[in-house]
């Protein structure tokens, strides 16, 4: 059976230049090199040339264990005798993808079953490839070009080619193909995608039904995410981490060291021969392995090929961008990679609580009114914040700037909706005025930029509360939003604040035509409708208001299993069938949220005529669901609660943001990290940082 694919027939000739300058080879390592062969199931060649017509024709062959100067093969496909017949012996070609040895043995027996031959006292070396080939196998091929498409396997792969045996479909032939133009060649295993690109055919054989057809990609590089200004740092660790990972295509390890290293990706370098990466390949499972027990395991991609920065001729650089990775891990690599970039600056470490306590009491972050309600419930916060800050759970990071053991700044975020983050509790000391709160709000803003395209990361959004009277959230999240001046890039709704005192009024007081019902399927739509209309802004997406839809709800499934409590409910106060407005009904762990923002039902209002007291019956009912004698509640739209004499005690501005104009947001803070160091914004320094209280 004739092979094509490993052999460049034309070297049949041993006496021609390139052997002139070849290395020979003695027994004792051809020897070896068989057994090896034999022990890795791979095969060698046999040449024959047809004793007539000068043909060539090459059988693939199997080496049985090499003791000595007899060696004995057996064909992988049984040949046909009257071919036997007609050929005659011609070499031994052993290739292990880079470089062939050339075998002329001095007595030859061949039948069907196979061959033996006596191996001579040397063999000649010969270079056929700048580039290995290596076999793959259960990958499945599919190329299309305008609207044909062929399917197949895939041969082999090198850094540069990758080989590919595919059929025509009935009614299809491959005289369809212009080879001028490229193809969309895709890559899989089994139901998982390998490759997808465009590649183009650079050579190919074929017949009526069947053709094997080589090709290489068009893009040595490509942009996997949207191009952004403030991109990731990448650093050079010293030790650096290794790759290590079976490549998807040829099964093989692959083990390169790492170059520089950030959250979203890394370099590696490698042998141009060798290397078997190229760009646009997915790497389901690769590991970073910083030692034998610090491994970080993440899913990849190869984004370009260059050559490489050591001076080395054949060396090649490659970039990967990580696609996902588990939230703790890569909690962890940036955890380190912060460090060795700010030694100062800190990602769920752990904390002294007492440090961090005091922290908060010494910088007026926990105020007196804070307090009252602080001490009454201190046990069950201090084991909540323990949990939080100690346990490293998913839905929680932490953020702090110590220097000698002492807190100076603090920020912290909450995963609280189901792709929505919460940041709170902003603080830092006043001895060092503005720096300490600087630092934490850039670490925030870096580890967002690291993490938002993990899906795992569950981060489309973040959000947050802040006084309007507060400077510095005004200064920066209000001034973004102004600056932006986009309300689906970044949002904010002004809220009523007050506490409900439960008073034992029912539901039963509401008249028959007023009902306080869970939310119905066509609520969703008039709440949009109406909050598009009065605000236009993000608190529907980042809440995720919307259609109610028979899933599990993961997110308080996650809650439970880390020993939180996470429940959120929905009611419509309706008269005669009408909605007047809705209630969001929050329930966490008491103190999870320090102004207990997460603990607090939200009230939005659809017709500013409701009375008053419906929707204090409304709220009088809700508040069985919790546990204390004061229920926080937030109104919407502000204006209702001061035009129907609501107890209000203060006022609360919500800030979003959608992470995909995340970029604008870091270039407006960097200004403005540039911008407090002038005096004008010495009222910040004065007032801002005492407390930020968001």
């Amino acid at each position: 059976m004739d092979s094509l694919k490993n052999i460049p027939h034309n070297a049949s000739s041993a006496d021609g230049a390139r052997l002139n300058k070849s290395k020979s080879i003695c027994r004792e390592k051809l020897v070896n090199k068989l057994n090896f062969i034999n022990f890795s199931d791979r095969t060698v060649l046999v040449n024959f040339k047809h004793s007539k017509y000068a043909t060539t024709l090459t059988l693939e062959a199997k080496p049985l264990p090499c003791a000595g100067e007899r060696l004995e093969c057996v064909w992988i496909v049984t040949p046909d005798p009257g071919t036997l017949r007609t050929h005659a012996f011609l070499n031994l070609f052993i290739s292990d993808g880079h470089t062939c040895l050339l075998v002329n043995p001095e007595m030859v027996i061949v039948d069907e079953q196979g061959i033996c031959m006596l191996l001579p006292e040397a063999c000649h070396e010969i270079r056929s490839r700048t580039m290995n080939r290596h076999p793959c196998h259960g990958i499945q091929a599919q190329f299309s070009q305008n609207s044909a498409m062929y399917s197949g396997t895939l041969v082999d792969v090198s850094p540069v080619s990758m080989c590919t045996h595919v059929t025509a479909p009935p009614q299809q032939s491959f005289e369809w193909l212009n080879f001028a133009i490229p193809v969309n060649l895709q890559l899989h295993s089994g139901q998982k995608l390998l490759y997808s690109g465009e590649c183009t055919i650079v050579r190919k054989n074929w017949d009526q039904s069947m053709g094997v057809f080589v090709m290489t990609p068009v893009n040595t590089c490509f942009q996997r995410f949207k191009p952004k200004k403030f991109r990731s740092s990448r650093l050079r660790l010293s030790p650096s981490p290794n790759m290590v990972f079976v490549h998807p295509l040829t099964g093989k390890t692959v083990n390169l060291k790492v170059m520089d290293l950030s959250g979203s990706g890394f370099s590696v370098e490698g042998n141009a021969r060798d290397s078997m990466l190229f760009a646009g390949l997915l790497i389901p499972d690769l590991e970073l392995q910083f030692s034998q027990r610090f491994r970080i395991t993440c899913q990849a991609q190869v984004v370009y090929r260059t050559n490489g920065t050591s001076g080395e001729e054949d060396a090649v650089k490659y970039g990967l961008a990580i696609l996902d990775m588990d939230v703790n891990d890569h909690v962890s690599l940036l955890s380190l990679l912060h460090q060795a970039e700010f030694r100062d600056s800190y990602i769920d470490t752990a904390v002294d609580m007492d440090a961090l306590w005091s922290f908060f009491f010494e910088t007026g972050f926990i105020y007196p009114s804070k307090y009252a309600f602080f001490q009454s419930n201190k046990r069950e916060i201090k084991r909540t914040y323990e949990k939080l800050y100690n346990h490293n759970p998913s839905i929680a990071r932490h953020f702090i700037y110590q220097k000698k053991g002492n807190i100076f700044g603090h920020m912290a975020m909450v995963r609280f909706y189901k792709n929505t983050w919460l940041i709170h509790h902003h603080a830092a000391s006043k001895l060092v005025s503005l720096k300490a709160g600087l630092v934490v709000l850039k670490q925030i803003g870096c580890y967002i930029n690291e993490v938002h395209n993990l899906s795992s990361a569950h981060l489309k959004y973040v959000y947050c509360y802040f006084r309007p009277d507060n400077k510095f959230p005004n200064r920066v999240f209000g001034g973004f939003v102004k600056h932006l001046n986009d309300q689906q890039g970044s949002s904010l709704d002004t809220f009523a604040y007050f506490h409900y005192r439960k008073t034992g009024r029912s539901n039963s007081l509401l008249p028959d035509t007023w009902t306080l019902t869970e939310i119905r399927p066509e609520d969703y739509a008039e709440l949009k409708s109406f909050y598009s209309f009065t605000s236009g802004g993000l608190m529907m997406d980042a809440f995720d208001l919307h259609s109610a839809a028979a899933v599990p709800n993961d997110l308080a499934q996650e809650y439970q299993k880390l020993g939180f409590k996470k429940e959120k409910r929905l009611y419509s106060l309706l008269e005669a069938g009408e909605l007047k407005a809705v209630f969001i009904v929050d329930v966490t762990d008491i103190g999870f949220n320090m102004a207990n923002l997460t603990n607090c039902t939200t009230v939005i209002i659809l017709d500013e005529m409701t009375p008053r007291f419906f929707v204090e019956s409304a709220l009088a009912h809700i508040s069985d669901e919790y546990e204390h004698k004061e229920m926080p509640v937030l109104v919407y739209p502000a204006a209702y609660a001061e035009k129907h004499s609501l107890p209000v005690e203060k006022s609360y501005v919500l800030w979003v943001l959608n992470l995909q104009y995340l970029d604008p947001y870091l270039l407006f803070c960097d200004l403005f990290c540039h911008a407090v160091k002038k005096p004008l914004t010495s009222d910040i320094a004065d007032n801002g940082y005492k407390a930020c209280h968001i």
